[in-house]
């Protein structure tokens, strides 16, 4: 595909990242790259343009050789950008395209920097800038090699005119420079902060006042701090524009992530395990004054369904079914599709005979419903649900239950040593302060309600039962979850 300008935009960039070829992407840097080369072009014209007024300041010899390379380097990435989209999706073809993308940049822009002249802000902002664009659009290890290969240029112009190599640069230091007989990157470098002391010495009382233009032109420094600024900030802020953007884009990844790893494909509910997870710490979080109910509920014959009707029809059975369940249940219940035909309903606060109201609503409103096949006849299905309830009495006698359990094991009978027993004694009530209800305390009350709900189908189906009480007809009214051992 022709990739363009438009392709900038946060919706066009997320599809970029996540759907893009690599041969597109590697043509989009090239677009880059492009832009990038036709500032530096822009320059080179407008001092061409302006060549009477700032002769004085800029070598103009240089300046066509590098206008010249500059524009032969646009002419490559330009040609790169409009070849690479036609061409077959190739490996080793497109490594090979990338490989001199790389090398080729990273040389057009150590010279650039050492040509016009060396600013740390121009530098720094190409070369990082350059090898973060390379990161998301091209192979990372290319990106890697070349942002260590243009930083070893850069070392190398600082060190070689210690050995005597003069090196071009297009600043002439205007002061300075008829007082010395060379002129290379090393001057350049160490008396650059002579030029601007100079410059600064124009200022009056610290103030750039109108007269004193003509003197800061004389002396180059605000040329080239203009031209620095002009060759760093489109860049700089294009680099802060794409990585604002890449931020959104995996923000909103993050966001799709944690949705499929948390919902149901099908009914669009809670999963079994992010229930379970959000059951567990409801159960942490729950008062001590608060019961908490928990529901299983499961549709009669569902397998009927999907023998008769396919299991296209048992999908819409199950979608309309938890669309039901999500509107007739407050925010505040927790509601995952445990597996299969199966539903999970978690009810934080909830008093048993409450519960027990509220899944006959449920029952009725999911009777009631009318499954609608094909425009041409409908039917009815109902659930069989089993019902457990939590009460903050029994919560608190199993919490005071595992409690000694945890001391038990953590201070041995054996234990005779006073000073190591109140430590390990606050061990233990760290720990039980921590986890006051044991780990398997969610699936003992799914297993409850489970109990129930197959009671309810054992006493016909389409009906809601009761696992308190269940137990308390067979324990006497002394049942209890969580038996000291």
């Amino acid at each position: 595909m022709a990739v363009s300008i438009s392709h900038l935009g946060y919706k066009k960039l997320s599809q970029m990242i996540f759907e893009w070829q690599a041969v597109d992407r590697t043509s989009l840097l090239a677009l880059f790259i492009v832009m990038e080369v036709s500032l530096h072009w822009l320059w080179c014209l407008l001092v061409w343009l302006q060549q009477d007024a700032v002769e004085s300041y800029v070598n103009i010899h240089y300046l066509y050789p590098l206008w010249f390379g500059i524009s032969l380097t646009g002419l490559f990435f330009l040609c790169m950008y409009k070849y690479l989209p036609h061409t077959e999706n190739k490996n080793d073809a497109l490594d090979e395209w990338q490989i001199a993308l790389v090398l080729i940049y990273t040389f057009y822009i150590a010279t650039v920097i050492v040509v016009i002249g060396y600013s740390s802000l121009f530098a720094g902002v190409s070369v990082v800038g350059g090898a973060m664009l390379g990161m998301m659009l091209i192979k990372r290890r290319y990106a890697w090699r070349m942002f260590w290969l243009q930083i070893s240029l850069m070392l190398m112009a600082i060190i070689v005119p210690y050995f005597g190599v003069s090196l071009p640069n297009l600043r002439q230091l205007t002061v300075i420079h008829p007082l010395i007989d060379t002129h290379n990157y090393l001057t350049y470098n160490e008396l650059m902060a002579i030029e601007n002391a100079i410059a600064a010495s124009a200022f009056e009382n610290n103030i750039l006042g109108w007269e004193s233009i003509s003197e800061v032109q004389r002396s180059s420094a605000f040329f080239w701090r203009s031209t620095h600024l002009y060759l760093a900030l489109p860049k700089a802020i294009f680099i802060v524009y794409m990585f604002r953007s890449l931020l959104l884009v995996l923000d909103d990844s993050r966001q799709e992530t944690l949705q499929h790893a948390n919902q149901d494909g099908l009914t669009q509910l809670k999963n079994r395990r992010y229930g379970l997870k959000k059951m567990k710490y409801t159960l942490a979080t729950v008062q001590d004054h608060q019961d908490l109910s928990v529901m299983l509920l499961d549709l009669d014959w569902f397998k009927r369904i999907n023998d008769n009707y396919g299991h296209d029809v048992g999908d819409q059975v199950l979608i309309e079914v938890s669309q039901t369940l999500s509107q007739s249940l407050s925010d505040e219940a927790i509601i995952s599709r445990y597996g299969g035909e199966e539903f999970l309903i978690v009810l934080p606060n909830t008093q048993h005979d409450s519960a027990m109201v509220i899944a006959e609503q449920l029952r009725l409103s999911i009777a009631d419903k009318a499954i609608s096949l094909n425009n041409m006849f409908e039917f009815n299905v109902t659930a069989s649900f089993g019902l457990y309830t939590l009460t903050h009495k029994e919560r608190a006698c199993i919490a005071k239950t595992y409690k000694s359990i945890l001391q038990k094991r953590i201070l041995p009978q054996t234990e005779t040593v006073p000073l190591i027993k109140p430590i390990a004694t606050q061990r233990a009530e760290n720990m039980a302060s921590m986890q006051k209800l044991p780990s398997d305390i969610c699936q003992r009350l799914i297993s409850a309600a489970d109990k129930a709900l197959y009671e309810a189908k054992h006493r016909g189906r389409n009906q809601v039962v009761s696992a308190n009480k269940m137990l308390n007809e067979t324990t006497g009214g002394t049942h209890t979850l969580y038996k000291k051992r």
